[in-house]
């Protein structure tokens, strides 16, 4: 049996142990990529707590998506879905219809939306003005920023609804039929037929998007990026990182500055480590409280 297994441990130890524990190490030093590593302990973590500025910024601006972008999508794949289950004619050109914008590379997409929302020349507030509205600056508005961000994430959530339509098709007709003719109307059909027989599928579906999230980066920076009138992330000045006003500056991007602008691996080795211990502590809270919500399942 072990010999079965060798090659898979052997990938663990490699591709996951031993970077967790060499990060955890490289945390409590202080180390450029050229020089040796220096023990300094836990400075790393107290600047991260006292001194830096910009950390507070990143997590609440992660927060922000973990909170409002994962809720979104999941609830509108899941109505797109059930409209989809319904369609008869045609129900193939739909389903690919909104399915096809999960397949666009992210870094086209974020392109793409912000030429859209361009607030000078793009198409959506062309076509604002033209109805005599004033149209808001979207990407370059703080206010409006992760916002528009959420916009792109409902139009790209086409992976989400694809494994929502296979659970809602998968749901036994018979609990339907039986329901309705204990007089259940279609509110009740979906409280206590549907949603039950698709829990696991829910709950699956909230903690990969909350992982997700927790880890943005790509869309976020190039949102910056683009909207701010550079090009690449991470290069030129770090004050263009989460532009507008640090509005767009996400955990990870933090993370990534620290350690491949700046050089200071070791405290982006601490905020590498700090995401894990988060990450974690949330997994952990969400299986324990749904995890007997997505085993009451219907089968």
């Amino acid at each position: 049996m072990w010999s079965m297994l060798v090659l898979g441990l052997i990938g663990l130890v490699v591709f996951f142990l031993y970077p967790l524990v060499a990060n955890i190490y490289y945390s409590f030093t202080s180390y450029d990529l050229v020089s040796e590593p220096i023990w300094i302990g836990l400075r790393n973590y107290e600047y991260m707590f006292t001194q830096d500025s910009r950390v507070g910024k990143a997590a609440l601006n992660t927060l922000w998506f973990v909170v409002f972008l994962v809720p979104v999508r999941i609830v509108c794949a899941l109505g797109i879905a059930l409209l989809l289950t319904r369609r008869k004619r045609a129900s193939g050109v739909w389903r690919t219809l909104f399915y096809v914008p999960a397949l666009v590379p992210p870094v086209a997409s974020v392109v793409a939306f912000v030429f859209l929302f361009n607030p000078g020349t793009g198409p959506v507030n062309t076509i604002l003005r033209a109805f005599g509205m004033q149209g808001p600056l979207w990407f370059n508005d703080p206010a409006l920023s992760k916002p528009s961000l959420l916009l792109l994430g409902i139009w790209m959530m086409g992976d989400v609804m694809v494994i929502f339509l296979a659970a809602l098709l998968d749901v036994p007709r018979d609990q339907y039929e039986a329901a309705s003719l204990d007089g259940a109307n279609g509110f009740q059909r979906f409280r206590f037929v549907t949603i039950p027989n698709i829990s696991p599928v829910l709950v699956f579906s909230l903690i990969t998007g909350i992982i997700a999230a927790l880890q943005y980066f790509t869309e976020a920076a190039v949102a910056s990026s683009v909207a701010s009138g550079k090009s690449g992330v991470g290069s030129g000045p770090d004050v263009l990182i989460g532009y507008p006003n640090d509005s767009l500056l996400t955990f990870t991007q933090w993370m990534y500055l620290q350690g491949f602008s700046s050089f200071q691996l070791g405290y982006s080795a601490a905020l590498a480590v700090m995401l894990f211990l988060v990450a974690s502590a949330v997994m952990a809270l969400l299986l324990r409280r749904l995890g007997a919500f997505a085993g009451n399942g219907v089968r």
